[in-house]
């Protein structure tokens, strides 16, 4: 959101918010509640071929036909229009259905449907569409993302995290890019962006090679209903004429998928009950879905050259048996060149410790791929990162340098020893710390750093942290105990 006119918008639009708030309306249901009204007056604003793509509803489904209504007739019609537009089999446009399945609403009072209309109908669509109708959309989702806490371990990943990653592996034209742990699709758009920006918005390529970029190019899952939609509208803001699938990728779902040239993802950083049901898994079939399943997936899902950048918690490092097993296949299958150590905070919850591992599939087999692993501490000697302090492009600034040109990690690189930020330990070394990847050099009082600490929000969720740390070291015992007693049985 670089441009006045849209950080006006946008402010305008939140605004909006405040006044649901004391009727039990959440920031998340108010961007849906945004989401099903700016596509009707998107679809009223937007021409495709000299047809504005609203005579593709029935005309009593259509923004001027809600907006001409007032009081409890408008919010009936409202909730009626809701359900048609995700039921009806006259409605022949594939993506209004995804937008609108199961859609609901969470307005009780007429007065707040007709302010939120009369809201959007006030903003001056032709700036807004000059600057970007999916920068917009991207501003509310980062206003809401910041607003509302991590709920089922899904923390939404940063803006300058996702250009960060991008800008190191280099999407390229004709590549399969994948997500499947896709949330609202900032992974996916950022790579559409930078493609779009190389190829001077697809104008350099021929008219099969754009078709292939907006309707083949892009590939993901993501299973929750209420980020599915908001997925699908910030894709198709943004000029994506596909929406990724609502389903499952550690299910068979995912044979659907292509074989990816590139793998970008922040799968939940939780376990959840259910467990993983992949004919093709092997280390991790039959356990519990979390981050340990979708690294297996990645792997499994990447062409051989293709390259992945996977974000993930700190347990996932160091975490025994099934984990030591996962980290040792995927180092002999795939080069395993860069682990990224984030800041703490960066997620709206200053407890979680996360990294960023980049990857290069070599071989199908067992080979020994990785020879050495290079680490960029950019967690110790940090500032406090919260709502005081958010992260900026410029904090990714020296890892950018350091990491150098080569997307595969294999550009001239310089050990900064123990008081540097970036290391490089062989495989070897690695394999005497029985593949332990949680490798630290630098050092820092963490009491004093939670000292500086004034939001209550931050140190609430340093608290939330430590109880973390404690959980996971709880779950993995427990985890190795049941291991055990299988293998007794």
């Amino acid at each position: 959101m670089n441009g006045p006119r849209a950080r006006e918008t946008v402010q305008r639009l939140w605004n909006a918010s405040k006044s649901l708030q004391g009727g039990g309306v959440s920031y998340y249901e108010y961007v849906t509640e945004l989401t099903y009204l700016l596509l009707l007056k998107m679809l009223e604003e937007v021409s495709r071929d000299g047809q504005k793509l609203e005579k593709r509803l029935p005309a009593n489904c259509r923004w001027g036909a809600l907006k001409k209504l007032d009081g409890e007739a408008q919010l009936i019609r409202y909730r009626a229009l809701l359900h048609d537009l995700g039921t009806s089999q006259k409605i022949k446009f594939p993506l209004v259905k995804y937008v609108f399945t199961d859609a609901k609403t969470s307005l009780t009072k007429a007065t707040a449907l007709t302010s939120l209309i009369k809201t959007i109908d006030d903003v001056d669509w032709y700036s807004a569409e000059e600057d970007g109708l999916g920068d917009l959309y991207e501003g509310l989702l980062e206003r809401t993302t910041s607003e509302r806490k991590s709920k089922a371990g899904q923390y939404f990943t940063p803006r300058p995290l996702i250009d960060t990653i991008v800008e190191l592996v280099r999407p390229k034209v004709g590549e399969i890019i994948q997500d499947p742990a896709a949330g609202t699709g900032g992974f996916l758009i950022a790579a559409h962006r930078a493609i779009l920006h190389d190829t001077n918005n697809l104008l350099k390529l021929s008219p099969e090679r754009a078709h292939f970029q907006r309707n083949n190019a892009l590939q993901g899952a993501e299973l929750i209903t209420g980020t599915h939609r908001l997925n699908t509208m910030n894709l198709l803001l943004h000029g994506i004429d596909q929406p990724i699938d609502c389903i499952d990728a550690l299910t068979s779902d995912a044979e659907k998928f292509d074989k990816a040239d590139l793998i970008l993802t922040n799968p939940p950083f939780n376990k959840f009950p259910e467990r993983v049901t992949r004919g093709d898994f092997g280390i991790t079939a039959e356990a519990a879905k979390g981050p340990l399943p979708f690294v297996e997936h990645v792997v499994r899902s990447l062409r051989i050259g293709g390259r992945a950048a996977i974000v993930i918690p700190d347990n996932i490092l160091f975490e025994g048996n099934m984990g030591r097993d996962v980290r040792n296949w995927l180092m002999d299958l795939c080069d395993l060149h860069t682990i990224l150590r984030l800041p703490t905070g960066i997620f709206y919850a200053l407890g979680v410790k996360t990294n960023v591992m980049f990857l290069t599939k070599k071989s199908e087999k067992r080979i020994g791929a990785t020879k050495r692993v290079w680490f960029y501490d950019l967690r110790t000697q940090m500032p406090n990162f919260g709502k005081t302090r958010t992260l900026t492009a410029d904090d990714f600034a020296p890892f950018i340098k350091a990491y150098g040109n080569d997307p595969l990690g294999k550009a001239k690189r310089i050990d900064e020893g123990e008081a540097g930020r970036f290391r490089v330990f062989t495989r070897e070394a690695i394999a005497r710390r029985n593949d332990n990847l949680d490798i630290s050099w630098l050092r820092e009082d963490e009491e004093e750093v939670e000292e500086g600490l004034t939001e209550p929000d931050d140190i609430a969720a340093a608290i939330l942290g430590h109880l973390r740390a404690a959980l996971e070291e709880i779950e993995a015992v427990a985890d190795e105990l049941a291991e055990t007693q299988d293998v007794e049985a």
